[in-house]
């Protein structure tokens, strides 16, 4: 299958101009070329961004209220439907749930549900080599933001597309939102946020575009890069202290439970993503609404005994 990757801000790769490879004292470099598009247009955005806090004054509070909203719906579209939903299976959703979801991770945008989905096998695969994406063992600011103003390794590229993802092929919603991503994405992250504040409560169309849109986006990105860099880096690894990924609450807090990581990487398949259930995590508590209301269904947990068993043999006795 030949791949078109769409996402201005991400800068797919393509394979036969990813980099090139030199000798240095017998050990083969890889060299990444800068994606000058991604940096100028990166820091656009944290420029609108960093201006957008000074509107905040002068903004009515529904449309602050509308701006943390629009917030939680994109967290969840990456953290309930990329990630645990799409990238593990951790759980079943019926097609309503998939539909929203989907719609929520257009307004996320940070690649389309089958890219992200791809790129995150490819992560857990392969964590902290060249195979990973945003390989945390080449720094803080290159797992954070780095890696997207970078063509990506080839190794990324390679591995990707040995991966089975007959799962994703065959999810129609998924399809669907890899063919029309551009358009869902315009109106999804920017019109819709944008307009509401304005045509229901009056607010200015500036206010409206800059808070709910600029800001809210930008948040919700660094919030997400936080989950790869902080939270590959700092904490503690109370499951398997023989892996990067820690245990920060921090991140934890902003990602809406996505910083439990050493247990994520721990055990991929629990839909928690942690041993506290919902306990810190607003995203298993959606997952759980989501149950209860014959949404989402065969949600798969670590056992107790699995946990307790991993803690005592590979555990660095923190918790």
């Amino acid at each position: 299958m030949t791949e078109k990757e769409t996402i201005p801000f991400c800068g797919e790769a393509d394979p036969r101009n990813s980099g090139a490879e030199t000798q240095d004292k017998g050990k083969a470099i890889y060299s990444q070329e800068i994606v000058w598009r991604n940096v100028i247009l990166m820091s656009l955005l944290h420029i609108g961004a960093v201006y957008s806090l000074s509107l905040i004054p002068q903004a009515q509070i529904l449309t602050l209220f509308w701006a943390y909203l629009c917030f939680l719906v994109t967290a969840l579209g990456v953290t309930a439907g990329a990630h645990r939903l799409w990238s593990h299976r951790s759980y079943k959703a019926k097609l309503p749930l998939r539909i929203f979801l989907a719609a929520a991770n257009s307004m996320a945008f940070q690649n389309d549900i089958y890219e992200w989905s791809r790129d995150h096998r490819v992560h857990h695969k392969f964590s902290e080599t060249d195979a990973d994406p945003h390989n945390a063992r080449r720094g803080f600011f290159f797992s954070h933001i780095g890696w997207l103003f970078l063509r990506k390794h080839k190794e990324v590229i390679e591995k990707g597309r040995k991966l089975d993802l007959q799962d994703l092929l065959a999810d129609p919603v998924v399809m669907f939102q890899r063919k029309y991503y551009k358009t869902s994405v315009i109106i999804m992250c920017f019109l819709i946020p944008s307009f509401v504040p304005w045509y229901f409560w009056g607010e200015s169309l500036w206010n409206s575009y800059f808070l709910a849109s600029i800001l809210r986006y930008t948040v919700s990105l660094n919030v997400s890069w936080l989950v790869n860099s902080a939270a590959h880096l700092y904490g503690n690894r109370p499951y398997d202290q023989g892996i990067n990924p820690r245990e920060n609450r921090f991140v934890t807090f902003g990602a809406i439970g996505e910083g439990f990581h050493n247990f994520h990487h721990t055990f991929p398949f629990d839909y928690s993503t942690s041993e506290f259930g919902f306990k810190f995590n607003p995203t298993t508590c959606f997952i759980d609404l989501m149950s209860f209301l014959g949404l989402a269904s065969d949600c798969k947990r670590a056992t107790k005994q699995m946990i307790l068993s991993r803690k005592a043999k590979t555990g660095d006795g923190s918790a």
